[in-house]
């Protein structure tokens, strides 16, 4: 009997859980995806914060094509110019602050972390890195040494040394950041931490704490960044800049690709020696086209100043649900949390049986995410609501 698409999916490809979602979609376009049979999903998760302007957005499908006809790889990163990095990079910049004014194009999100800690202990020639508790910021061995709990760590130490974790918003801990430090990293709104918002006044402490003891403060934007908390980057909700800032995820549109964008005097650290930090495809030019195609069309739809907006409507449709026990967020990232009675496991398959698809957080027990791509309407933000109510109604 010839196996099914589920029996080789389960027996071919390397899993990350004994109960993945099994899905089978065999296309995708705007917030939807679209089943074998016809059926539809709608997407409220984006990826996790990668499809932030939708589905095959026609604009990035254009734009790969176009980039694909032309080169693809050429050769490894820094040594061909290619005209879709360097418009990407000059794009960015002029969206960033004026300190961070050169990008290293990488390929993920883990890899941007594991860049910005190399360039920060090699800038200051300190080794203490500083992170915090409940953190995330990708699963290869150096940034999984910056994870905010050793439950998902412990099996791979000993990871890097010279690490301490702080408690995330405690005023108090930022003393322990000291002339030693090489470097703090954090994201500035903790995502998988269960959207943890840090008040405005730790935010400023943090930042000034760094400047005070010279130690790089590197901001992980690869979840907030590119339009999701309702600014183009989650630092600027805090009125800071940091010295390293890390992308990914959402910057492609869809597309493989992270980076990380420091001063050029500091990134100047990996010529000398030469190779300082090396990729093969960091910077593809296919991605860098379809990032560019992205970030144009977030800024032309002004789908950052209408995050918030969208974001509230979510939240004014479920607050009120019996097993609803609490709502928070920004932008257009919003948390459900629901009654501790409710199984998570089986309220997502549940869930993707009735049509939606959400996700939950990794430090925050019986919650949900919602954080749908930017371009969702409100008639599809009620359409998503109603399939959430009906799961919870049903489990």
């Amino acid at each position: 009997m010839t196996e099914t698409n589920r029996q080789m999916f389960m027996r071919y490809v390397a899993q990350t859980s004994y109960t993945p979602l099994s899905a089978e979609v065999e296309r995708a376009e705007g917030v939807f995806m679209y089943r074998p049979d016809g059926s539809k999903i709608i997407d409220t998760v984006s990826g996790v914060s990668v499809a932030n302007i939708g589905h095959c957005n026609p604009k990035v499908v254009e734009a790969v094509k176009n980039q694909a006809e032309k080169y693809m790889h050429l050769m490894v990163y820094g040594e061909i110019i290619q005209s879709p990095q360097v418009l990407l990079a000059e794009k960015l910049t002029k969206l960033l602050p004026k300190n961070l004014d050169n990008i290293f194009f990488v390929n993920s999100g883990s890899e941007a972390t594991d860049g910005s800690l190399k360039l920060a202990k090699r800038y200051t020639k300190r080794k203490e890195i500083i992170c915090f508790k409940n953190a995330y910021h990708g699963s290869t061995i150096g940034a999984m040494s910056v994870w905010g709990a050793d439950k998902y760590n412990q099996a791979y130490k000993p990871l890097l040394q010279n690490v301490k974790r702080l408690n995330f918003n405690k005023m108090e801990d930022l003393a322990k950041i000291t002339e030693k430090t090489a470097c703090v990293i954090t994201e500035i709104i903790q995502s998988e931490g269960g959207l943890n918002i840090p008040d405005l006044e730790w935010a400023k402490a943090l930042r000034q704490r760094c400047s005070e003891t010279g130690a790089v403060l590197i901001i992980d934007e690869v979840q907030m960044g590119f339009g999701r908390t309702g600014k183009m980057f989650g630092f600027e909700n805090f009125g800071i800049e940091p010295d390293i800032v890390n992308f990914a995820k959402g910057l492609g549109g869809g597309m493989p690709i992270g980076a990380f964008a420091a001063n050029k005097k500091m990134m100047e650290c990996f010529c000398d020696p030469p190779l300082g930090h090396i990729t093969t495809f960091g910077g593809h030019p296919v991605s860098c086209a379809a990032a560019l195609a992205s970030l144009n069309y977030i800024i032309d739809n002004k789908l950052a100043e209408t995050a918030t907006e969208k974001g509230d409507y979510f939240i004014s449709l479920i607050k009120d649900h019996k097993k609803v026990k609490r709502t928070w967020g920004i932008g257009l990232f919003r948390g459900v949390e629901v009654d501790k009675k409710i199984n998570m496991g089986e309220f997502l398959h549940k869930a993707l049986d009735n049509g939606v698809l959400t996700d939950l957080f990794i430090f925050r027990d019986h919650a949900f995410r919602f954080a749908p791509p930017l371009t969702i309407t409100k008639d599809e933000i009620q359409y998503a609501v109603n399939l959430i109510k009906k799961t919870l109604d049903e489990i």
